[in-house]
């Protein structure tokens, strides 16, 4: 079994919880998960299984969409709901003279590409550890800011204390740390209070099953698996010859002497030599071999081999 099956994860469980249940229903250790959530996030998680292990990299680079809701006039130490409060502004309605204006203004200064503080309470790592482990014993966590884009910030209403949004940006970025600098920069504070993934990369909700459905008729797994072959179709593909196919699976050079069939009409790639370009690699029997790059001299270089 080779492909990606997405899971619409539940709330309490982490990511490596979720791939450790599929594991042990499918009877291997080959399963991985595409993109972290948090135990308090629901949503699309993607998991790659078999040999789309090796293709979880170029899958985890597609935009993300998330749909949140931020409780302003409370900080904690997590940036979210779960941790413990470190400041809560006092009052029935400690946000009432904050307004979608303020917040509209607010709003425009994390749209864009700019640099995002990762929260403390993170997996990233200082020098081989957790950084969540170290913020735990309270000790000091040196995190640099990391370069992020939000492609769209969208704030949908506004309810006493709990803004609506929705938030489209690249891998790497935080909604916890969105929530938490927003509610500095409005001067009242704020954490994350819920948050559901609603697409990672070209996966969505429409293709996600339940673990409950997965428990329930795991036989029908099969069925709700995108396999290998159908991943990363915005990437253009070539049929190697039966010549090509023993330098692919050896990780040697192909030329257009070792092309069967190929999308470009004139040449192997049809773009200049200084560019790279990734191209999907298959056999005469449709089965996806290698994930290649182009090179000088109208190359094909296999990068990642699937076989």
């Amino acid at each position: 079994m080779d492909g990606v099956l997405v899971v619409d994860k539940p709330k309490g469980l982490t990511s490596h919880d979720v791939v450790s249940r599929v594991r042990r229903a499918l009877g291997t250790k080959r399963v991985g998960h595409v993109g972290t959530l948090d135990p308090m996030a629901t949503g699309v998680l993607p998991l790659v299984i078999g040999r789309a292990t090796r293709l979880a990299t170029l899958l985890s680079v597609g935009p993300k969409t998330y749909a949140a809701v931020i409780r302003l006039g409370m900080v904690t130490d997590t940036y979210d709901a779960t941790g413990s409060v470190i400041s809560s502004a006092p009052g029935e309605t400690p946000t009432a003279d904050i307004t979608l204006d303020a917040i509209e203004a607010a709003r425009r200064r994390f749209v864009g590409t700019f640099h995002q503080q990762p929260p403390p309470f993170s997996a990233k790592k200082i020098h081989g550890v957790r950084a969540y482990r170290l913020a735990r014993r309270r000790q000091p966590v040196p995190l640099s800011p990391v370069e992020i884009t939000v492609y769209k910030f969208e704030i949908q209403s506004l309810e006493l204390d709990q803004l609506y949004c929705r938030v489209s940006c690249s891998p790497g970025f935080y909604m916890r740390a969105l929530a938490h600098d927003l509610g500095q920069t409005l001067g009242c504070g704020a954490c994350l209070e819920s948050l559901r993934r609603e697409q990672s990369g070209p996966f969505t909700p429409d293709q996600a099953v339940s673990l409950t459905e997965l428990g329930d008729r795991f036989g029908l797994t099969e069925h709700s698996l995108i396999s290998i072959g159908n991943l990363l179709p915005e990437l253009p593909t070539v049929v190697v010859t039966e010549s090509g196919l023993k330098r692919v699976l050896h990780g040697n050079v192909i030329t257009h002497a070792h092309i069967k069939t190929s999308p470009f009409p004139s040449s192997l790639i049809g773009i200049k030599p200084a560019e790279v370009k990734k191209v999907k690699v298959y056999d005469q029997s449709g089965t996806l071999l290698a994930i290649a790059e182009t090179g000088p001299g109208d190359t094909l270089h296999p990068r990642i081999v699937l076989v």
